[in-house]
């Protein structure tokens, strides 16, 4: 046999190897969510699982939450690429932890029911306070559902060998992703719809061991490689990045050069460490427990999880830059999505091995699982807020049975899911590390603000937390449309205009602040005020009494 043939047969091993893996975890997830489904009996069951999670459980599938396609493919990629500066995604991923831990969880536990929504109505008109958070639970997710599906269509790519002009089954590399995309969407839906919050939990659980152990194996392969010596896998890494000592120094894409990279790298750190205590399907995650108590220590078990990950990502990233090489990293995805995939494929044996495209297959099963995980989790919190907040307590006024808003969550799953399907489509050039850095700092502009003010705030009003929730968000979105994101660059969602006049990637060192001044602003010109439905807030988001 010539070299071509064992190519073409390793080749076709592969995509068979791929598509079996992910035949079996679509089938595992969609057995655990038909079984969850014969359990949902009642909205609760639907929207918090009934609160029947323990704190070790909850903790594992905060972590399956949260550990996205933008930990696994986005940080490692970003590494790759960058060195020192990609590693600082990790860092504020981790400390973000902490003032979710501190400020929100188990106040927000006490304090609410299904959604965000519910405690920032607790003391306020509930109409314009329950659309606002609805408003910006949609806009968060959508952001966050971009680059976890933009993540799953770099992926798929990578695993069926389809290369610029090349072909798969009559789809070309682009037509496979977009392909992707839609099945990737297609299947969050039936999870949300199907499984509701006991069956998004479980498949999160199960993504996290999957995720947790297809990283441990990766980072022992590359340590091996490199006789456990880091100095030397770190050395071998700025080598083979082309970049030298300036790929293990600060500098790379941050804090170097004009001011702008400095008050970018400001302004990244600001919407991680910030963000996550505003992300919708973070929050939702504390309703599932049965006591606050229960609520803190999942915060605690979901730190420890993460810690350990992203600690793991420094192997990987350093161990792609070393094994594969930034260059072919760039030839297979322009933002280094396919890094970790490609580190796979290296430590099996190589592009060609068996071994290589056993172990490929494997990881790459992860990230897909990884990937579907997350969607459905971020499909839940939005359609849950469109359900409980919009529909029950905006349109209806609190006058619905739990049939029918149980029937609109559904509904309103499905229109997300294609508004998210459509807009992937458009942003397959974008790292999706960066872009969940997006939603963060969206996240952190708008929720943030109005979440703080509200448990904190005796003066806090209705007027107070529409013009935080609208403020941020609004002041975020403006800038992200005049940025380098969306025009401007040869990796921008339209790259052939350029409109762009806001100097920064990420917004957030503008509408964060922006944020919090409005919700200062709004408050400060209305003259409502209930002294008493705050003391009533501070009593119950701290000792749990009358808490659901």
């Amino acid at each position: 046999m010539n070299d071509l043939t064992i190519l073409a047969a390793s080749e076709a091993t592969r995509r068979t190897l791929t598509l079996g893996l992910f035949a079996v975890f679509i089938a595992v997830t969609l057995y655990i969510t038909l079984w969850a489904s014969r359990q949902n009996k009642t909205a609760s069951d639907f929207y918090d699982g009934g609160r029947s999670f323990s704190a070790v459980q909850n903790g594992f599938a905060i972590g399956g939450d949260y550990m996205s396609a933008a930990s696994f493919l986005g940080i490692a990629g970003i590494i790759a690429l960058y060195g020192y500066d990609g590693f600082l995604y990790s860092i504020g991923f981790l400390v973000a932890w902490l003032v979710a831990l501190l400020l929100v969880a188990e106040l927000l536990r006490n304090s609410g029911r299904y959604t965000m929504g519910d405690v920032l109505a607790f003391r306020m008109r509930q109409r314009p306070v329950r659309t606002a958070a609805g408003v910006s639970t949609i806009t968060v997710s959508i952001f966050y559902l971009i680059a976890q599906m933009v993540g799953a269509g770099s992926l798929v790519a990578l695993l069926l060998g389809i290369g610029k002009g090349e072909e798969f089954l009559g789809l070309s590399q682009g037509a496979a992703k977009n392909v992707t995309v839609v099945i990737v969407g297609a299947l969050m839906i039936t999870y949300v719809i199907v499984g509701g919050m006991r069956g998004t939990t479980w498949v999160q659980i199960v993504k996290a061991g999957l995720l947790m152990t297809g990283a441990t194996l990766m980072t022992i392969f590359v340590m091996v490689k490199f006789n456990f010596n880091p100095s030397s896998l770190l050395g071998s890494a700025a080598t083979e990045s082309g970049k030298g000592d300036a790929f293990l120094n600060p500098g790379l894409r941050y804090g170097a050069g004009d001011w702008k990279t400095k008050v970018d790298l400001i302004s990244l750190g600001l919407a991680l460490v910030l963000g996550t205590a505003g992300l919708p399907h973070i929050l939702i995650r504390f309703y599932t427990v049965p006591t606050a108590k229960d609520a803190r220590r999942s915060v605690q078990w979901a730190i420890g999880i993460i810690g350990s990950f992203y600690l793991l990502t420094l192997a990987l990233g350093f161990g792609a830059a070393a094994l594969v090489g930034s260059d072919a990293i760039r030839a297979q995805n322009p933002g280094g999505n396919t890094a970790a995939p490609q580190l796979a494929e290296e430590l099996g044996g190589g592009a060609g091995s068996l071994g290589g495209a056993i172990f490929l297959a494997f990881i790459a099963s992860v990230a897909f699982a990884t990937i579907l995980a997350v969607v459905a989790g971020l499909t839940l919190a939005s359609s849950s807020s469109v359900a409980h907040d919009v529909y029950a307590n905006v349109i209806r006024k609190g006058d619905v049975d739990e049939r029918s808003e149980v029937r609109v969550a559904r509904l309103a799953a499905i229109v997300i899911g294609a508004v998210a399907i459509v807009l992937s489509i458009f942003a397959q050039n974008l790292n999706v590390a960066f872009l969940v850095a997006l939603a963060f700092a969206v996240a952190a502009s708008g929720n943030l603000p109005a979440i703080l003010y509200s448990l904190f705030w005796r003066k806090f009003n209705t007027q107070g937390a529409t013009w935080a929730i609208y403020g941020g968000l609004g002041v975020a979105l403006f800038l992200v449309i005049f940025s380098p994101v969306v025009s401007g660059s040869p990796t921008a969602m339209i790259s052939d205009r350029d409109f762009s006049w806001f100097p920064l990637e990420n917004p957030g060192i503008i509408s964060i602040p922006a944020g919090f001044f409005f919700g200062w602003l709004g408050t400060v010109l209305s003259k409502e005020r209930d002294d008493a439905k705050y003391d009533e807030l501070e009593v119950r988001s701290l000792t749990g009494a009358g808490a659901h």
